[in-house]
């Protein structure tokens, strides 16, 4: 697969993004509170390869990532970093808000699980089937 252009939004469609990314890359599943609690699968991006097209979000910060979601329906977009380690600054995209990757895409990506829950990011946490 090569980078392409996707296209997101929100649940209610009032928040709209575009970006481009390479699904077969590589995607991510964490087990950190926030991503546990969001049921998060998503994708990390250079922060350059996102446009919001449409409308405006809101955000909370948690440790490094302000996390942006749409102001109507809550729906969780992305979120924005600046981590080194991962390349600077970064765009992490909710992979549910894609609205253009078909199902193909999506069961072809690669999941890399992170063991967010004990800072030990770089590592595969012992059990991941309940996440």
């Amino acid at each position: 697969m090569t980078e392409k252009t996707y296209h997101g939004s929100c649940v209610c469609g009032a928040c709209r993004f575009e970006a481009q990314m390479d699904l077969s890359q590589g995607t991510t599943r964490c087990n950190c509170t926030a991503c546990r609690k969001r049921r998060t699968w998503a994708i990390t991006v250079p922060r350059d390869a996102l446009t919001v097209t449409q409308g405006e979000t809101i955000g909370y910060q948690k440790a490094v990532v302000d996390y942006r979601f749409c102001p109507t329906c809550g729906t969780t977009l992305y979120g924005l970093a600046d981590i080194p380690e991962m390349g600077g600054s970064t765009a992490t995209i909710a992979i549910a808000t894609l609205d253009d990757a078909t199902p193909e895409e999506l069961i072809a990506a690669p999941v890399n699980w992170v063991d967010g829950l004990h800072d030990d990011w770089w590592s595969t946490p012992d059990e991941v089937r309940h996440l």
